[in-house]
């Protein structure tokens, strides 16, 4: 993979790119907004990691003109910024994730290889996992070929889970796919959907594909 990082913080820099220099072939890396601008134009990036706030350029112009001019790539965005106006705002510029600093390496990792795994494959119009087919254009599920009707949440849980299938997904990237940005939800919420869903899809079965990751979030078998 080749990856892009822009950021002015000169230790955060060598650290991400001594980090992720590990698991991907090549990085390139840039501590200012037209600098990313140019590299981004010029060279061809399956990521680029954009801080929110730099010099010359910010990291939500550079993604703004970098979509403008047909990139297609994957958009990271590194941010103090927690507001949900903000996020909101970085993701409308075309930004695919965000990761609030200070942050742990590790979620960073992670988030890298959800976005490289969604870019690099196509989400079909069914997705089937065991003996459960999700259709993504009805927005039905079928088990062994009977249908189980599901509510909307219902549904855009399923969705999210089966198209990130073996992803941790954290209970945050839930609550904002199902309730959105300004949601009021609270782990219990969370909870009782999920158990509404695995008593629809979990039948004759001694482990639900739904996996609890304890202190995390969920994600699909």
């Amino acid at each position: 993979m080749k990856i892009l990082i822009a950021e002015d913080d000169n230790r955060l820099r060598k650290n991400i790119v001594h980090i992720i220099q590990k698991e991907f072939h090549q990085v390139d890396a840039v501590d200012n907004g037209q600098h990313a601008l140019e590299y981004i134009l010029f060279h061809s990036y399956d990521l680029v990691i954009l801080d929110w706030m730099m010099p010359e350029l910010s990291g939500i112009d550079v993604c703004k003109e970098a979509r403008r001019n047909g990139y297609e790539g994957g958009i990271l965005v590194l941010t103090a910024k927690d507001d949900s106006n903000d996020i909101i705002l970085g993701l409308d510029a075309g930004a695919d994730d965000y990761v609030v600093k200070p942050f742990k390496m590790e979620e960073l990792l992670a988030r890298i290889r959800a976005i490289l795994r969604r870019k690099n494959k196509s989400i079909h119009q069914i997705i089937q996992i065991d003996d459960l087919k999700l259709y993504l254009d009805s927005r039905t599920l079928y088990k062994d070929n009977q249908e189980i009707l599901l509510t909307k949440n219902e549904f855009l849980l399923l969705e999210y889970l089966f198209i990130n299938k073996g992803i941790i997904l954290t209970r945050e990237q839930i609550y904002t796919q199902v309730w959105g940005f300004d949601h009021e939800m609270t782990n219990n919420n969370l909870d009782a959907l999920v158990k509404l869903v695995r008593k629809k899809i979990d039948y004759n079965r001694s482990k639900s594909i739904i996996e609890n990751i304890r202190g995390i979030g969920y994600r699909v078998r």
